[in-house]
């Protein structure tokens, strides 16, 4: 079974920074692309960032420059460094891994919870 878990959302001020954090654990045997989406009240939810197992890279259009996905494939974990945040920004931030969890299963995707991000004004 896996599990993908997300860490380090809270409150913060405008201008503000955080880090989220996202650790996939169970039967893993491999992971090829992870990413982060967030959904706000009423809105789709949307891609933010993803990053490949060679660690190529796509944004939003509306996090390039202030936002920074990474991820230690050693840990199966992935990161979102935020910066400059917006109060738009506000939203559950959820991580998701397109990953195999056996040799003899393709890819599929998994999602975790989600973490709430809320940036005041």
């Amino acid at each position: 079974q896996v599990q993908l878990v997300e860490s380090g959302g809270g409150l913060v001020q405008a201008g503000g920074s955080l880090r989220l954090s996202c650790a996939a654990s169970g039967s893993i045997f491999s992971i090829n692309a992870m990413g982060w989406y967030r959904q706000a009240p009423g809105n789709q939810r949307e891609l933010v960032a993803a990053i490949t197992s060679r660690g190529s890279t796509n944004y939003a259009d509306s996090v390039k420059g202030r936002f920074t996905i990474s991820r230690d494939n050693a840990k199966n974990t992935a990161y979102l460094q935020m910066n400059s945040l917006k109060p738009e920004d506000t939203a559950v931030y959820y991580c998701n891994a397109n990953l195999s969890p056996n040799p003899l299963v393709g890819r599929m995707d998994y999602w975790g919870k989600g973490t709430l991000v809320t940036v005041s004004s």
